[in-house]
């Protein structure tokens, strides 16, 4: 089997740790200390993330979606292939190096999406973005952490408490989605959305195609309307 080889490393802003991207073949993989924060041959629920948000939203005209997390760039992939051409995607990522990676080794995992005329890129916090913004977005869609909680950097719990969650319902237009990804379910979190007035439905999607853990995706809007009966 081939070896992993470390290609880059980066530090993480506000003290998160080091992110470490790493190549075995053709296969890429994003580590945080032991863990790894995502892989190249794992897409599958990212990719989920974006189209779930899309079904509940659409058809809308100009939509402006808000992915948190640029990643392997599954989701934003994803967002594309389904979205209208006059459609906005804002894509907040924190570390600068991973945009770097993104245009550089694995160019071809992101296939041009960057350069697509429909994606602007903010780097920085995404959480800052949420919070000053007030009827922007008609989908915010988080893949920051492993779940609703400051994995990455503690700041990031923020983005889950419920002044976070607040700042996101603000940061809706009518009848929009708050999609937040995570490796696995929380209570704690389902009842934070439902406690801040966000009718809430759970997904659970393998982490591959048909294959791999199952990971959770929470779906919430103001409208119960827009996802369906809670679960």
């Amino acid at each position: 089997m081939l070896p992993w080889i470390q290609l880059d490393c980066a530090q993480i802003p506000g003290g998160g740790g080091e992110l470490r991207l790493k190549q075995r073949g053709t296969e890429f993989s994003i580590m945080l200390g032991t863990n790894e924060l995502m892989n190249s041959r794992l897409s599958g629920s990212e990719e989920a993330l974006a189209t779930l948000s899309w079904e509940k939203i659409s058809p809308r005209k100009r939509p402006h979606i808000l992915i948190g997390g640029l990643g392997m760039g599954f989701t934003l992939r994803a967002a594309l292939a389904v979205l209208p051409q006059d459609a906005l995607v804002t894509v907040a990522e924190l570390v600068p190096e991973v945009v770097t990676w993104a245009r550089g080794p694995m160019a071809e995992v992101f296939q041009g999406s960057l350069d697509d005329p429909r994606v602007k890129v903010h780097v920085g916090d995404v959480g800052a973005l949420i919070s000053a913004s007030r009827n922007s977005y008609d989908a915010i869609l988080l893949d920051v952490d492993n779940g609703p909680e400051g994995l990455t950097r503690a700041a990031n719990d923020d983005l889950y408490d419920y002044t976070g969650l607040r700042a996101a319902k603000a940061a809706l237009r009518p009848k929009g989605v708050l999609a937040v990804w995570s490796s696995g379910p929380d209570q704690g979190f389902t009842r934070r959305l439902r406690d801040v007035g966000l009718a809430v439905q759970e997904e659970h999607i393998r982490a591959g195609r048909n294959r791999g853990a199952r990971h959770v995706i929470w779906l919430a809007s103001t409208d119960a309307s827009t996802v369906g009966a809670k679960r």
